[in-house]
């Protein structure tokens, strides 16, 4: 089960970040293209029109560079690589609306992870701030990591009305298929009224 999980959630990243490259980046580099032909048409009759193409395309490219870094973090986010889980997750935190404490002290010893399960773990938790933010009417938000014997354990939890539904588009299937296809396991608590908690557990080696 777990395998075709891992397989299904595969394919529905693969079709997202194409639709994202096919609706983003590709898109305004079509129109770049477009508004440097215009300008090479304009070049000799029409200098002052040509300039104005030259700065929209200026524009584009800077647009479809932005478009471009937004699919990459995606993929597996530069933060990660540049400041590790524990920076990356703090930078998380400072985005979301409602206040949020974070206890990141045991990922802090230098001691990095697998690249694996560090993206697994911030994919994870981003996408729970992010419900938190959208859908819970939270006023504070908790994010807990913490080592075992070769697990990492990570908790999200919020003060909101809970009811959080896996049926419901919510993302919290993919938060499941994407821990289990590394073997590790998910437990999920909303019940109405909240509070809501999410408590993964992914191995990691010694």
């Amino acid at each position: 089960e777990s395998r075709a999980g891992a397989v299904e959630a595969h394919g529905a990243e693969l079709r997202r970040i194409e639709r994202d490259l096919h609706d983003g980046a590709q898109a305004r580099i079509v129109a770049l293209s477009l508004r440097i032909g215009l300008a090479r048409q304009l070049l000799d009759r029409d200098p002052a029109a040509a300039r104005v193409r030259l700065d929209e395309a200026q524009d584009g490219a800077d647009a479809a560079l932005a478009e471009l870094r937004h699919v990459v973090r995606g993929i597996h986010p530069p933060v990660l690589t540049d400041r590790g889980l524990a920076g990356a997750v703090r930078a998380l935190a400072a985005d979301v609306a409602v206040p949020v404490e974070a206890e990141l002290d045991e990922v802090e010893d230098g001691r990095r992870l697998p690249a694996a399960i560090e993206a697994a773990a911030y994919f994870v938790i981003a996408e729970a701030l992010t419900n938190i933010s959208k859908h819970s009417g939270a006023t504070t938000a908790t994010v807990r990591i913490g080592r075992g014997a070769g697990t990492l354990r990570v908790h999200i939890g919020d003060d909101g009305h809970g009811g959080a539904d896996e049926r419901a588009g919510s993302g919290l299937v993919g938060i499941r298929r994407r821990v289990a296809a590394l073997d590790g396991t998910t437990r999920i608590s909303s019940p109405a009224g909240g509070p809501t908690d999410i408590e993964v557990e992914l191995p990691c080696g010694s």
